[in-house]
């Protein structure tokens, strides 16, 4: 099939790949960034690996990806780029900076982020039929994100972190802001705000600017509120 595709075809998607493979060397920045005792850059370079997995998708289907390059499995790509960047470098930044209780029970819930985030993963009904996140997307780099801004008591944030590790489980919705066809255009509008607030939080901590945490709190219950919507209307 791919045959039938001219050289111009072929290199857009293989550029695809590479652009969704960067994220696989953003994640080992990360993990770097972490070892280094650096919060702020691991955040960042999460920071630009959750805007790489937000558009390759979008890119990958504009140039047919599948169809041109069918032998390379983009999902897979992306599943096994995102449990680096979206699980394991958050559970690492966790432990790292002290937002969970020290010792054993850093590691332990460590290791409870890693484990309910396979099932995630493996769980091939992850999405409802209208593109919605059946259970908690373990979407770890924002919830690590969210404890290091709030800086929060460790033994609150252990809750926070079984609490969503349960929700994996569950059949809470969670948006997806870019394949959500329902307000589309005001979910990557409202998306887009809160990733320039977090950038901004991130870069001037410890200031806080009241303005600026109230857009990105503000931002925060948009999500939220959309995701206990979807959940009450039911199937």
């Amino acid at each position: 099939m791919s045959a039938a595709y001219g050289i111009t075809h072929r290199l857009s998607a293989w550029g695809v790949h590479i652009f969704t493979a960067s994220g696989a060397v953003l994640g080992l920045l990360g993990l770097l960034a972490a070892a280094a005792g650096d919060a702020k850059l691991c955040l960042m370079w999460l920071g630009i690996a959750l805007v790489v997995d937000g558009v390759d998708g979008t890119l990958a289907r504009r140039v047919s990806v599948k169809q041109v390059l069918p032998g390379i499995d983009g999902s897979a790509l992306d599943l096994v780029i995102d449990y680096l960047t979206y699980v394991v470098v958050p559970a690492v930044f966790m432990h790292r900076f002290g937002l969970l209780p020290d010792g054993l029970i850093s590691i332990a819930l460590a290791a409870w982020i890693l484990l309910t985030a396979l099932y995630c993963f493996a769980n091939v009904g992850m999405k409802s039929g209208d593109n919605y996140f059946v259970g908690f997307p373990a979407i770890w780099n924002v919830v690590a994100l969210y404890l290091w801004l709030l800086d929060l008591s460790p033994w609150f944030n252990a809750a926070v972190v079984v609490a969503l590790g349960l929700l994996t489980f569950t059949t809470v919705k969670f948006l997806h802001p870019f394949r959500v066809k329902a307000l589309m255009a005001l979910n990557i509008g409202v998306t887009t705000v809160w990733l320039l607030c977090c950038i901004a939080l991130v870069v001037v901590e410890p200031a806080r600017p009241g303005w600026l945490f109230g857009l990105w709190l503000a931002t925060s219950v948009y999500y939220a509120a959309v995701c206990a919507w979807r959940t009450l209307r039911g199937p």
